[in-house]
């Protein structure tokens, strides 16, 4: 450029404009108010639909910053050395980052997964999906890439960290993610591509000597000294189809285990390390016919070949809690997401492509430390008794096989049971309950929050509320109810050196790329701590 233009511009295009670089650069100019020649062609930064006020409009940030066109140099892992004293439980998205980035800095480490490499692992969801058995250690929650691997693979987040972000994205890219998860406003891959491009991050590390132990699982911790002087020195391992049981020395221990570990809450409280009641949020998975969400989004756009399936974002307040939409999937499923037979939870997910003939999304109310405080439990796993509770009820109401207890909006609404539901993405099939009793057997009187909610949503958006619509129970893993607090600066356990709480299960992310930036923060103080011990 010859002259100092703004390094990024935002530019908006009607739903027939062309969106070539040299069409892009004229729309700039024209913002900028200076002739097109005095642009270098952009760079496409970042791309959103916006369908509010009934037109559909699609918004583009370009880039003119010359001397950033090459990007990073990429930073590939390298071959590790020494003996693994560094043992990361729990093979989601912030144990495998963290694995990447110690292999980045040479640290050897063995990561342990209860859990089975991606491919074994759709066997057993396949099996999930027909009323089969759930295997407590391999379903939608535990296994080789964690709870996204199979649930959607979205990539959205609120994380600030914008190098970690991109960083993350382009290690997802490398390992056969499409690029475009680059530039999309909420980026996503799919529950068919995902599987592929975490495997494909196994194998490199594994080329460099970083260890994968998959079907095993943590059983202990061992902590030597007192107090605040303790320290991790070893961690105990179960074989999960054996039951046989090994002590592994580390001098390093990352807890990376996900929101559904709920037997490494335990071991942590067992230990005595300082545990927190954590704010989350429960609710059911509502879904409609994805061509209703297409016409109430982009009205007489709907079948425009640049839009795909349309997606939607609701919130309101209800008596001081938000009751919000959340991993909302356009084109998608209603699976199956809980981890044994007493159980039963639902989440969402869509392929790459997104066609499938319905959208469905959690739809889900914020459950605070506060309300918590009011069922007269004095613990801080009181979040996961809640969980349990509503889970519990809704395996009852569902009546066994997998069966989810569903019910139509508007029989929600009116406050009876639905006689008939219509046809569903759900597999394992559904059976016409009353979801509000699963919601409510929390204690916290959810179902209310819901239905005033619902009613507001129906209001501000046309056909939401539909006869056409089911809501099904319950959504309940949206997040880790319990933090295991760390230190902010060297973001160990207070009471145990060289433990380090990680990702959405410890309570720090929320989400694929924001439990992987976690990962990469917390890898980095391993590998001082390891330096500093070598």
């Amino acid at each position: 450029m010859s002259k100092a233009w703004p390094k990024e511009v935002e530019v908006t295009l009607g739903l027939d404009e062309p969106e070539d670089p040299e069409y892009l650069r004229n729309k700039a100019a024209r913002a900028l108010g200076v002739p097109a020649a005095e642009l270098a062609l952009p760079r496409l930064l970042k791309r959103s639909i916006d369908a509010r006020g009934g037109r559909v409009r699609i918004h583009f940030l370009l880039g003119f910053d010359e001397e950033e066109q090459a990007g990073e140099e990429h930073n590939p892992p390298r071959e590790v050395r020494g003996p693994a004293r560094v043992i990361i439980v729990g093979d989601g998205p912030a144990g495998l980052f963290c694995a990447y980035e110690l292999a980045r800095r040479g640290v050897a480490a063995t990561v342990v997964e209860r859990g089975k490499p991606v491919q074994p692992r759709r066997r057993d969801l396949k099996l999930l999906n027909a009323r089969g058995g759930v295997d407590p250690n391999s379903n939608y929650c535990f296994g080789e890439g964690g709870a996204g691997t199979y649930s959607d693979g979205k990539l959205y987040t609120r994380s600030h960290k914008r190098g970690d972000v991109r960083d993350v994205l382009e290690i997802l890219v490398r390992h056969g993610a499409p690029a475009n998860i680059l530039l999309d406003a909420r980026p996503h891959i799919g529950s068919n591509l995902l599987p592929k491009v975490i495997s494909s991050m196994r194998e490199e590390l594994e080329s460099v000597g970083i260890e994968f132990r998959f079907g095993t699982r943590l059983v202990g911790i061992e902590l030597e000294g007192q107090g605040e002087a303790r320290r991790v020195v070893a961690v105990k391992v179960e074989d999960v189809e054996t039951q046989e049981q090994s002590m592994w020395p580390a001098d390093s221990v990352v807890l990376a285990t996900g929101h559904s570990a709920r037997d490494v809450g335990q071991l942590c409280a067992a230990l005595g390390l300082d545990l927190e009641v954590k704010g989350f949020a429960l609710g059911v998975r509502i879904e409609h016919p994805q061509s209703l969400i297409n016409e109430i989004q982009y009205g007489k756009d709907a079948c425009h070949p640049k839009l795909g399936a349309a997606s939607y974002r609701v919130a309101q307040e209800i008596d001081g809690r938000g009751v919000f939409s959340f991993c909302m999937c356009p084109g998608g499923w209603i699976v199956p997401a809980h981890t044994d037979t007493e159980h039963l939870v639902v989440n969402g997910m869509s392929l790459s492509k997104r066609d499938s003939d319905f959208a469905n999304s959690g739809l889900v109310v914020q459950i605070d430390v506060s309300d918590m405080q009011t069922l007269g439990i004095d613990s801080p796993l009181v979040g996961f008794e809640v969980q349990v509770r509503a889970e519990r009820r809704a395996a009852e109401l569902g009546g066994g096989q997998n069966r989810a207890p569903a019910i139509r909006v508007t029989d929600f609404l009116a406050g009876r049971e639905s006689s008939t539901l219509p046809k569903t993405s759900y597999l394992p099939g559904l059976t016409a309950a009353d979801v509000g009793q699963a919601v409510d057997a929390t204690g916290l009187k959810l179902a209310a929050r819901l239905r005033a909610a619902l009613m507001r949503f129906g209001r501000n958006l046309r056909g939401y509320v539909t006869e056409d619509a089911i809501l099904v129970g319950v959504e309940s893993r949206t997040s880790s109810p319990v933090r295991i607090t760390r230190d902010p600066s060297s973001l160990e356990a207070p009471k145990a050196a060289g433990l380090f709480p990680t990702g959405e299960g410890a309570g720090y992310a929320g989400g694929i790329v924001s439990a992987a930036v976690d990962g990469l923060r917390v890898a980095e103080k391993v590998a001082l701590r390891q330096a500093a011990r070598s």
